[in-house]
């Protein structure tokens, strides 16, 4: 891999500023993100992943103030049941906002959010200010990166670059559950 697609906090920070693409390990798997505010990373995003809007996105922060503007406000029973286990590899399907771009959250009427510990995710959501986009660096129907290496071998110079680091120590992506009915749509 070329050092010259590596990317520390600082320089990925800029990349997601500038309305870049970048890579970055998550806690199972390498993950692509993006500015979520930014119509055209997010587009970009999905069509280098071959994902359907549809579908939307995963959107991750280090600190729940982050999430908040994505979503409706919860009742202290909801925002319990969400920080029963976050921090944390648990996604969770919340009501989004009326604001919330159908690019973004899909065709859902939730918006899919993690509150991570992983601790290159919160650097890079702590330098940048906001949530980011957290989706798995990988084509659509190809099995997600777990190094550096294959994000590149994926992605090459679509990328703004890469930044390296460990995987935390799940093995499979990130559980979704949904907060309203607490159903698990997705094991972790």
């Amino acid at each position: 891999m070329s050092g010259r697609s590596l990317l520390s906090i600082g320089q990925a920070t800029a990349c997601l500023q500038a309305g870049k693409l970048i890579g970055y390990p998550t806690e199972a798997v390498y993950g692509l993100g993006c500015d979520p505010r930014n119509e055209t990373a997010v587009r970009q995003l999905l069509s280098l992943k071959e994902r359907p809007e549809s579908a939307g996105l995963i959107l991750i922060a280090d600190d729940i103030e982050r999430l908040m503007p994505f979503i409706k406000p919860l009742s202290q029973v909801l925002e319990t049941r969400a920080m029963s286990v976050w921090p944390g590899p648990v996604t969770w399907l919340i009501p989004r906002a009326d604001d919330v771009p159908s690019w973004l959250a899909g065709d859902h009427k939730t918006i899919a959010l993690r509150l991570t510990d992983h601790p290159v995710c919160t650097a890079l959501c702590r330098a940048f200010g906001g949530a980011i986009v957290s989706t798995s660096a990988n084509p659509r129907h190809a099995d997600p990166a777990r190094s550096a290496v294959s994000v590149e071998a994926y992605f090459g110079t679509a990328l703004c670059g890469i930044v390296e680091g460990d995987l935390g120590c799940d093995e499979n992506p990130s559980e979704i559950r949904d907060l309203i009915s607490g159903q698990v749509l997705r094991k972790g």
